[in-house]
């Protein structure tokens, strides 16, 4: 009988068809290669860990042992003085030949006098760590061997790169130390800022109420500010028109001071209200209105053209060139409204740089003057209670406080920036 052969298929005996095989093996082999790149970058990436934290670890050991060391007590040598044996005798005869480290310098003579920063305060130089281990085999001295040598190192590099400022002039103090008035040697601004200038409707108001009953719009306006009225707008238009008609009804008056008095019936209030009006004539309206530095030109050339204003030619020159402050020359003005004559002796010319051993004048950078004579009488000998220099320096500590010195020195003692000084015996040295 013929025998039969029967195919049986590959799959019956476990193995899949080819056609099976030649589908799966590509899969297979792209599976294999993403599970190999899943591994390694999950292998790099805890790698990259494992190192950033050993490396923090290692700098809060090294700074806890070293702590731990400085606070023991021990007669035990420091094993960072001691030479360490080399590893091998290789790095033994490279580190003979190599000269020897110089000794790290202390902490604080690495700063300079003026450094203020503590080594502790300063950044680090790379990286923001305090420090980083030391490579196997690297020499010692190219890395500190403690927090302190970092700290060291750092503190140098700093100082090389960022040196200490050097420190501002001495400020200049013209009296005793104990109660002398300081200031810095440098541009003022403007006193009379936006927020202390008067509104124009107001000046425009002011006029028209003084010129209606015939009186001063400046004695109005002191009166006002020595009431405590201030701002843009010190009153509105029908208080600047009672108060000009009740001025006018007192009946005719010779000056300023016995107007107010007749109006108040207080002469310490008329003493007040009056020196504010001489202030605000001196310096003219169109000055309240649109500030000092706008005026300066117009009152420099009315004390210039003004015989009664005795200037001598070096601070003529001075004015001239617009080097002395708008509050000396508001000053200049007010003591001229208040005495009719005033000698200058001294502005910027002609003064000695120095006030004192290495501290410039307040006359130099235009902010001081000297005035030697007041009503054509000298200060010199005339310095006594009731004198001609007594009631100058009233005057003066009456001013508005945007233009009030700093410096009112004489021979007397008033109270405010007043004080005596034995070398002023012949003029009145007012500084801002």
């Amino acid at each position: 009988m013929p025998r039969r052969f029967i195919r049986r298929d590959n799959w019956e005996y476990g193995r899949p068809p080819a056609s099976e095989t030649e589908s799966t093996t590509p899969k297979s082999r792209k599976r294999r290669l993403a599970t190999s790149f899943a591994f390694t970058t999950l292998f790099f990436a805890g790698a990259s860990l494992a190192a950033v934290a050993g490396n923090q670890l290692s700098i809060y050991g090294e700074t806890d042992a070293a702590m731990s060391t400085d606070s023991t007590t021990t007669t035990t040598t420091d094993p960072a003085a001691e030479p360490q044996a080399p590893a091998d005798p290789a790095s033994a005869a490279s580190d003979a030949s190599a000269p020897a480290p110089a000794a790290a310098p202390d902490v604080a003579s690495s700063y300079g006098a003026g450094d203020s920063i503590a080594p502790s305060r300063v950044a680090p130089a790379s990286g923001g760590r305090a420090s980083a281990p030391a490579a196997p085999g690297a020499n010692a001295t190219a890395a500190p061997s403690s927090w302190k040598q970092a700290r060291v190192q750092r503190a140098h590099l700093r100082k090389v790169l960022l040196p200490t400022i050097k420190p501002a002039p001495a400020p200049e103090i013209e009296g005793p130390v104990s109660g002398a008035t300081v200031w810095l040697n440098t541009p003022l601004p403007d006193p009379t800022p936006p927020a202390r200038r008067l509104s124009s409707k107001f000046a425009k108001n002011l006029q028209t109420a003084a010129k209606g009953d015939g009186v001063s719009w400046a004695v109005m306006l002191g009166i006002l500010r020595a009431r405590g009225a201030s701002g843009h707008t010190p009153a509105d238009a029908v208080t600047l028109r009672r108060l000009a008609n009740r001025l006018s009804s007192n009946g005719p008056t010779k000056g300023d001071w016995a107007m107010i008095v007749s109006y108040s019936g207080d002469t310490r209030f008329a003493d007040q209200a009056a020196a504010l009006a001489r202030y605000d004539r001196a310096v003219g309206l169109d000055a309240l209105v649109n500030g000092l530095e706008a005026a300066k030109d117009s009152i420099a050339t009315r004390l210039l053209a003004d015989p009664t204003v005795s200037i001598y030619e070096g601070g003529r020159n001075d004015i001239i060139q617009g080097k002395v402050d708008v509050r000396v020359l508001a000053l200049i003005a007010y003591l001229h409204e208040s005495f009719g004559q005033v000698t200058v002796s001294s502005l910027i010319s002609g003064h000695r740089l120095y006030a004192r051993r290495g501290v410039i004048s307040a006359h130099i950078p235009g902010h001081a003057v000297d005035i030697s004579a007041l009503d054509n009488t000298p200060i010199q000998d005339h310095q006594g209670p009731g004198s001609i220099t007594e009631l100058a320096v009233r005057d003066i500590l009456m001013l508005p406080d945007e233009v009030m010195p700093r410096q009112v020195i004489s021979l007397l003692g008033m109270g405010g920036p007043s004080f005596p000084l034995a070398d002023h015996y012949n003029h009145i040295h007012i500084g801002y």
